[in-house]
């Protein structure tokens, strides 16, 4: 494979999936690891992705308040006004991090009244610019990597919780693997913030779909919505048509 192929894959890992693990990579292409880490600087240097220890991330998932680096924003966008009606005055919400919740509360309407849980402090900022919503930060370990708070003191606060929705990104959906990722921790996070809540949303994009990685995280029958860009009736979304699943 030549090395323009080699760093057009690596893009698409990282637009789709926020981050990239080197060892994945090593696998993916079957280069050697040196390989990988000369194309992951060659395209930190060109401003691409920012290089970080064992991997990569993308740049719109470090820089939350620069909207010109944010992936397929139009897409993110109209994923967050497709959410905006399950979100009701009184709620208690609970969510992850990420672009694509960013530009969810970034839709709020700006006088809702509700209480919010979360694990990331880019989200908790955004949120404090309601001036009736109610904003909690749960504290622990902060992973330079995902960009949210994670570990064991964080997954007990969040079984303390009785949310009435979960708000989450996805790094990858599949119709029969489910929800899935690559990090030990933010899995076991995920899977706490699922059992601490009545009901839960999935935010994906459709170049997401029909993807899977090494961690699952809940089964397609343990999510309430799954909400992409596409119309709800798209042929792509008919392997996710599962009895209590709402696809909007």
């Amino acid at each position: 494979m030549l090395k323009k192929e080699r760093h057009d894959f690596v893009m698409r890992q990282i637009n789709l999936h926020n981050r990239v693990l080197t060892s994945d990579l090593v696998q993916l292409l079957n280069v050697s690891e040196d390989t990988i880490r000369r194309d992951l600087q060659e395209l930190a240097d060109q401003g691409q992705l920012s290089k970080v220890h064992g991997g990569a991330l993308s740049k719109s998932y470090q820089s939350f308040f620069d909207d010109s680096d944010v992936y397929a924003r139009e897409a993110k966008i109209l994923i967050a006004k497709k959410n905006i009606p399950l979100i009701k005055d009184g709620m208690v919400i609970l969510t992850g991090g990420g672009t694509s919740i960013i530009e969810l509360v970034k839709q709020l309407p700006e006088n809702l009244n509700a209480t919010f849980f979360t694990i990331s402090p880019f989200v908790a900022i955004e949120l404090a610019k309601y001036p009736q919503v109610e904003v909690i930060l749960i504290g622990g370990l902060f992973s330079k990597n995902s960009q949210v708070t994670y570990g064991g003191y964080v997954i007990n606060q969040l079984l303390e919780i009785n949310a009435d929705l979960c708000l989450l990104g996805t790094s990858a959906i599949h119709p029969q693997d489910g929800l899935t990722d690559t990090d030990w921790e933010i899995n076991q996070l995920k899977k706490a913030m699922f059992s601490s809540s009545k009901k839960a949303a999935i935010l994906c994009i459709s170049e997401k779909l029909d993807t899977s990685l090494r961690l699952k995280v809940a089964s397609l029958d343990n999510i309430d919505y799954l909400i992409t860009e596409l119309d709800p009736r798209a042929e792509e979304l008919n392997p996710y048509r599962v009895k209590t699943l709402q696809i909007l």
